[in-house]
């Protein structure tokens, strides 16, 4: 038995690492429909409020919460590839073990 074919989740682990960098940077593609909803309708919201006069720091602070809150689910994303990864390690490395101790000398 080789090693255990933990390819896909790397891959996904390393894209959603991409993908958060690219949150952390203010990038709008790596953001769910609902999360860029939420920006696009905080920033015309801040537009409006100010054409009018007032000031910006409900849209700022209704952004910073989107932002925030897209950033905790691409974490919670990649903790669960890799808490998935060393499940798929853990069983290949139990299964060997069970090979090596069943067989005779």
């Amino acid at each position: 038995m080789g090693k255990p074919d933990t390819r896909r989740l790397d891959r996904e682990i390393q894209q959603t690492e991409r993908k958060l960098k690219a949150v952390r940077e203010r990038e709008l593609w790596p953001l769910d429909g609902r999360e860029r909803r939420a920006i696009l309708r905080a920033v015309a919201g801040g537009a409006y409020s100010l054409h009018r006069g007032n000031g910006t720091a409900r849209a700022d602070r209704q952004m910073d919460t989107a932002w925030q809150a897209a950033e905790t689910r691409l974490s919670a994303e990649i903790e669960a590839l890799r808490t998935e990864r060393q499940r798929v390690v853990n069983e290949a490395a139990a299964a060997k073990a069970a090979k090596k101790s069943s067989g005779w000398w």
